[in-house]
């Protein structure tokens, strides 16, 4: 391996750096966004049981709610929710916050998203470069004046070309393969948290119109 590093010329090193960022990407929002994660066991049921007892008017403490929003990446979003109704805000002022905190969250679940969507866009740009180079390195060795060329000289500047275009489109399609798998991803974890944040509201307001959307 590190024959062809060497083989592929100093243009192979940026495309070494960000295939390490891309696989950095993939492992942490795989994990990430996992529903495990997202949605731990039983965190729910605690969301849902304290929405009951303030719907029954019961107290319900703010250390209780702080609780919530630590559960998971998506649990400020229901805290915000269980909080407006403990202070007595209005369906549309509780809406209005909902919304806001909606939007901080959706960032979380797209974070580094299109960190990975640049890599897939870059790495081609960056073979071709390298292809350039060795292009370039060919017809150096050619000779400029004297019309000598060298034959190890010409098979280096051949090695840099190919060797540049093959690692650029092996990162750029894995890279593209994998930024559409984890944004779909975060897609239906952002529809599922959607339904159950209209669930909970409908459960906390449930005299008023359940909103259409939390976006």
């Amino acid at each position: 391996m590190y024959s062809i590093l060497l083989s592929a010329g100093w243009p192979i090193w940026p495309l070494l750096i960000i295939s390490i960022i891309g696989l950095a990407i993939v492992i942490e929002r795989t994990w990430y966004l996992r529903q495990i994660h997202i949605f731990p066991k039983d965190s729910l049921e605690s969301v849902f049981g304290l929405a009951n007892a303030l719907s029954q008017q019961k107290s319900v403490s703010d250390a209780e709610i702080s609780s919530i929003s630590q559960l998971s990446p998506v649990g400020p979003l229901f805290a915000c929710a269980l909080h407006e109704k403990m202070v007595g805000s209005s369906a549309d002022a509780a809406l209005e916050e909902l919304q806001a905190s909606a939007q901080s969250t959706w960032l979380k679940l797209e974070r580094y998203l299109g960190a990975l969507a640049t890599i897939a866009t870059v790495a081609p740009l960056l073979g071709l470069f390298g292809t350039v180079v060795g292009m370039i390195e060919i017809f150096g060795s050619q000779g400029a004046v004297s019309g000598v060329g060298s034959p190890q000289q010409l098979a280096h500047g051949i090695s840099v070309a190919l060797y540049n275009t093959a690692f650029g489109l092996m990162i750029a399609i894995p890279a593209l393969a994998a930024w559409r798998g984890l944004r779909a991803m975060a897609n239906h974890r952002q529809h599922e948290c959607e339904e159950f944040t209209r669930q909970l509201f409908k459960k906390l307001y449930a005299s008023h119109i359940q909103p259409a959307d939390t976006k």
